[in-house]
C-alpha cells in the first residue's frame, strides 16, 4: 500500500529533478542542487525499472514507523496497521514513497536521527548500525536535510545539559558523526564520479533565485548597475518575477550561460546584497519561512510534464520508453487537487497539534519520551521551512515531506491517550 500510487501509475512517478539524479551517472560531472549519491542509489535500481528503489523506500517506511512505535512501547499488530493505514490515506507518505525523489528520506531521517540519539539504549548494535547508515545516507541525498538534521543536532548539544540526563552524550555524538559520515559519503560520491573532491553546486544559483523572486536582485542592480558591470544589467528591467521562470524557464538565464556563465556573478549578488540590504533580508526570511510553514500540498511537480526527466530516459534507459510513456502521469490521469482537499487540513491540522502538544508539555513541565518527539518534530518543520523558504523560495514540496512526520507524532498521542484510558477504565480499584 505505501507504493499504491506507482503500482495504480504502472511506473513509478517522476518529478521535475529525478532526470537530473539520474544523469549523474551518465554525464559523470556535477551539477547544481542534484546529489551523486542519490543519482547511484538511482542507477542501482535501473534494471528492475526502478521497482527496487521503491521496494527500499517503502521497505525503510515500514521499518522506521514500527522501530518509533517500538521505543514508545506502542508497537502492536494492530496499532502498527492502524497508524500506517491512516498515513497511507490521510498523507503524502505513500506519494512520496512510490516518487524517485529524495523527500522521502527527509522526515525518515529526522525519525531515525530521534531513535539513535533519544533511544539508543532500547535498540540493538545492528539496529544502531543500521541507523546510522540510513541517516548519513539521507544527509547525502539532499543538502536541505542535511542542515535540518544538523540544526537538530545542535539544537540537542545546546539542550542536553537541561534536560536532566534524557538525552545521552553518546547518542548525540553518534548522531552528530551520521553528519560526518554523510558529508564524507557525498564528497566521495562525487570524486568517484567527476574526479572533484567537491560539494554539490548550486547553492548560490538557489539564493540567487529566492532574492530574484523577494525583489532584492533588482534593488542591487538598480543601485549598482551605473558603476558596475555586470551581465545582468541590461536585463535588469526584463527580470522574471519568479524564481523558477528564471532559473528553469525561458529566460535571460540560459542566454548568459546558465550556472557556468553566471555563478560567480550571482555568487556576488547573494554576498554583496546580505550586507548591504540586512533588514530586508531578514524580513523577507520570516516571510518565506512564514509561507513554507503553510504550503503542505501533496504533488507538486509530479504531474504530466516533466520534459528533462523523460528526455534523460530516453537517451539513456531508452528500454523504458514504453512503460513510461504508458503511465497515468504521462497521460495527465492524477488529480492532486481532489487529494489535497483531504492531504492539506490533516498536514495543518497534525503540524498544529503536535506544536500543542509541545506547548503544553513545556507549560505542566513534563519531560517524557512524546515531549521530546513533539519538540523534534516541531524544531525539523521550522528549520525545513527556514532553510528551504529562505534559500529555495517556499513550495509545497519541501512542506509535505515532512508534514507526515507531524501526523505520525499525532496518531501516537492519539493512540496513547485512549490506550492510557482503556487502562484506567479496565483497572481494578484499589
Amino acid at each position: 500500500m505505501l507504493v499504491l500510487p506507482a503500482l495504480w501509475n504502472g511506473y513509478p512517478l517522476l518529478q521535475y529533478d529525478t532526470g537530473g539524479y539520474l544523469a549523474r551517472w551518465y554525464e559523470g560531472y556535477l551539477v547544481p542542487s542534484r546529489s551523486t549519491v542519490f543519482g547511484l542509489y538511482l542507477h542501482f535500481g535501473e534494471d528492475s525499472s526502478f521497482w527496487i528503489n521503491l521496494g527500499i523506500q517503502a521497505l525503510a517506511t515500514l521499518w522506521i514507523v514500527q522501530l518509533t512505535l517500538r521505543v514508545f512501547g506502542m508497537l502492536r499488530p494492530w496499532r502498527l496497521t492502524a497508524i500506517s493505514l491512516a498515513l497511507i490515506l490521510t498523507t503524502a507518505l505513500p506519494w512520496l514513497a512510490s516518487t524517485l525523489l529524495t523527500d522521502i528520506f527527509t522526515g525518515l531521517s529526522v525519525l531515525a536521527l530521534f531513535i539513535l540519539v533519544v533511544h539508543g539504549s532500547r535498540i540493538s548494535t545492528i539496529e544502531k548500525c543500521s541507523l546510522f547508515a540510513f541517516t548519513a545516507f539521507a544527509a547525502a541525498t539532499h543538502s536541505a536535510t542535511l542542515a535540518v538534521l544538523l540544526g537538530l543536532c545542535c539544537a540537542g548539544w545546546i539542550a542536553a545539559p537541561f534536560l536532566r540526563g534524557r538525552i545521552a552524550v553518546s547518542g548525540l555524538l553518534q548522531g552528530s558523526l551520521t553528519l560526518v559520515a554523510g558529508a564524507a559519503m557525498l564528497l566521495s560520491a562525487n570524486f568517484a564520479l567527476s574526479g572533484q573532491l567537491a560539494w554539490t553546486p548550486g547553492g548560490y544559483g538557489v539564493a540567487f533565485g529566492r532574492m530574484l523572486q523577494d525583489g532584492i536582485v533588482k534593488q542591487y542592480l538598480d543601485d549598482h548597475c551605473p558603476r558596475q558591470k555586470l551581465k545582468l544589467c541590461p536585463y535588469r528591467n526584463e527580470l522574471p518575477d519568479t524564481a523558477d521562470r528564471f532559473l528553469w524557464g525561458s529566460s535571460m538565464f540560459n542566454t548568459l550561460g546558465r550556472f557556468t556563465g553566471l555563478n560567480d556573478e550571482m555568487g556576488l549578488i547573494v554576498r554583496r546584497s546580505l550586507v548591504e540590504y540586512p533588514r530586508r533580508q531578514a524580513e523577507a526570511a520570516i516571510v518565506a519561512t512564514a509561507q513554507q510553514l503553510v504550503l503542505v500540498g501533496t504533488g507538486e511537480g509530479t504531474h504530466g510534464w516533466v520534459a528533462h526527466t523523460y528526455g534523460i530516459i530516453e537517451r539513456y534507459i531508452p528500454s523504458q520508453l514504453k512503460s513510461m510513456r504508458a503511465a497515468h502521469q504521462q497521460h495527465w490521469d492524477i488529480d492532486f487537487a481532489a487529494i489535497n482537499r483531504l492531504h492539506v487540513p490533516v498536514a495543518l491540522a497534525s503540524m498544529m497539534a503536535v506544536v500543542a502538544i509541545f506547548a503544553m508539555a513545556i507549560w505542566r513541565r513534563r519531560l517524557d519520551d512524546l515531549t521530546l518527539l513533539a519538540a523534534t518534530v516541531t524544531l525539523a518543520l521550522l528549520g525545513n521551512a527556514f532553510v528551504c523558504g529562505v534559500i529555495s523560495g517556499p513550495h509545497d514540496r519541501y512542506g509535505a515531506r515532512l508534514a507526515w512526520v507531524a501526523s505520525f507524532v499525532a496518531l501516537i498521542a492519539l493512540v496513547r491517550h485512549f490506550a492510557r484510558s482503556d487502562e484506567a477504565e479496565t483497572s481494578p480499584p484499589p
